[in-house]
């Protein structure tokens, strides 16, 4: 088994060297043991988990949903089932998210058309719908930022 210090880590898993201590201290990666002269060491595994981390948050899990698939990853006999059951749930959350965006993307457009179209005047349709709290909430369906 490899031994590496936290520079090596972090460089093989293509993070920060801050992004591996924050992960330690969130309890995501195992503390790291010491080498004979001190040094910080972490193993292979710790390697794998900062890849599986990093390659999960791309996914869009949250980190709080990370450690639970990790926890998974280690200790269940349905594990497939279970690491898909939240899959399925991400994919529902990304969908709502996806929606909320088009939501705000074409009141964005609306505005951005009407304030196109104002002529050569002082008033701003943008600056002026965000000051009228309702116009969002009508055009975006109640979301907010």
């Amino acid at each position: 088994m490899e031994q590496l210090t936290i520079g090596e880590l972090a460089k093989r898993a293509q993070v920060n060297r801050e992004t591996v201590r924050y992960y330690e201290r969130r309890r995501l990666l195992p503390r790291a043991s010491r080498s004979m002269s001190g040094y910080r060491v972490f193993s292979d595994d710790a390697l794998r988990r900062l890849r599986f981390i990093r390659h999960a948050k791309v996914l869009g899990f949250s980190l709080n949903e990370i450690r639970e698939l990790l926890t998974l990853r280690v200790n269940s006999i349905d594990t497939c089932d279970r690491v898909r059951e939240r899959a399925e749930v991400k994919i529902a959350d990304i969908e709502r998210k996806t929606q909320a965006l088009q939501h705000m993307r074409d009141a964005l457009s609306e505005l951005v058309t009407a304030c196109s179209r104002r002529g050569k005047t002082n008033d701003c349709p943008i600056l002026d719908s965000l000051e009228a709290n309702g116009w969002f909430e009508h055009h975006i369906g109640g979301h907010k930022g």
